[in-house]
């Protein structure tokens, strides 16, 4: 037998081994992509995706001994954010999710930098996926009047509203479109995740799992009252189309967290949604598909300032059961200047490293007391 025949022999088996091996990890990857990673990869979109080893479920902590729920940590941040992204990715991670590696997706308007991918891809063991916002899901539209706009924003300045001066883009958190991101489409619940913030206590169990188990749609930490000078006519538009589309509205809803007389009038109570973990089947529906396109077509977002959380409390109180709603009242959690901090047995059981005073839930500007009367 020659050299040659022998060394062309092992090359053929070595190809043929390597390719089954490709093929192998590809079948787990579609069996369970949060648990397997490869390197990084790009979808059709430009959207990258960058993996990490096998991993195996861990034996103790909230995730032991079960598969993870179909869901994913998400966060929406800048290049310039990197310190602060780091820091809640990291928080998160040893509050949480070194226990269960739920998968991260990062959306930005424009692409990250090798140095935001690298710093993220360091912070966790879990799979981290890198994705751009659309031009379209993120800015004005051009149907929108700019003089009307501007007018709006101009009016704002004199009532010292913040960021009232600069150009609203189309947030995508209050917008019918960032559940409909490529890197967002295969999953069914995510938990936002904001820059800078800070998570006070140990997570015992899956809020993923809990949220699943227990059929919520939307969960929250803060509650409080909205600057209703950002949202004139945001009701008005509210209670128009639950006239016109009263097939949405839910028996048993939250409509008593949202008025105090009935409907007629908005509180201005809504969930901070710079924390929530929710089920996008939720936003995915026809209801809350026909809510955003409502209220996408009135202008709202341009011409004053509807913003992410009153569209979105405003729509899980009103098109789901209250039953579905959660507040999970035993995560510790602050984004300047506001903070939650656990205030029962769960404070000393999770570890938690905040000052029990220093809570908004029963200070004056808060409508925990509000949310909390729907289940007397």
């Amino acid at each position: 037998m020659s050299f040659v025949y022998v060394t062309r022999r092992r090359y053929v088996v070595a190809l043929v081994v390597l390719m089954s091996l490709l093929y192998f990890l590809q079948q787990l990857v579609s069996q369970d992509p949060h648990r397997y990673v490869s390197a990084g990869f790009f979808n059709d979109a430009g959207d990258e995706r960058q993996v990490a080893a096998v991993e195996t479920f861990p034996e103790s902590g909230p995730c032991a001994g079960r598969a993870l729920a179909n869901a994913t940590l998400l966060m929406l941040a800048r290049n310039s954010d990197l310190e602060g992204a780091m820091s809640s990715v990291s928080q998160l991670e040893e509050k949480f999710n070194k226990h269960c590696n739920y998968p991260w997706v990062f959306l930005n308007e424009e692409p990250f930098t090798d140095a935001f991918k690298w710093a993220m891809g360091n912070v966790t063991k879990a799979s981290v996926s890198f994705g751009q916002v659309p031009r379209e899901h993120w800015f004005q539209p051009d149907w929108v009047d700019e003089d009307l706009a501007r007018a709006g924003r101009d009016k704002m300045v004199e009532q010292g509203i913040i960021y009232a001066g600069s150009v609203p883009y189309r947030n995508i958190f209050n917008s019918g479109f960032f559940f409909k991101h490529s890197l967002l489409e295969p999953y069914r619940y995510y938990w936002r995740v904001e820059p800078d913030i800070q998570y006070f206590c140990d997570m015992p169990y899956d809020p993923f799992h809990f949220m699943q188990e227990n059929d919520k749609i939307y969960g929250f930490t803060i509650s409080f009252y909205e600057w209703e000078p950002t949202i004139p006519t945001l009701w008005s538009n509210v209670k128009e189309f639950m006239a016109k589309y009263p097939q949405y509205v839910a028996d048993d809803n939250a409509m008593a967290y949202l008025s105090d007389d009935g409907g007629e009038t908005y509180n201005l109570c809504h969930f901070w949604s710079n924390f929530e973990i929710a089920d996008m089947d939720f936003w995915r529906a026809p209801a809350y598909q026909a809510f955003f396109d409502f209220l996408e077509a009135k202008g709202g977002f341009y011409y004053e300032r509807w913003g992410d959380a009153p569209v979105h409390s405003i729509a899980a109180a009103l098109f789901a059961p209250k039953s579905q709603l959660h507040f999970f009242q035993d995560v510790g959690y602050r984004h300047t200047p506001f903070q939650h901090c656990p205030q029962g047995p769960e404070w000393a059981a999770n570890k938690c490293g905040c000052d029990k005073l220093d809570t908004l839930d029963y200070r004056d500007q808060s409508c925990i007391p509000r949310y909390q009367r729907l289940f007397e």
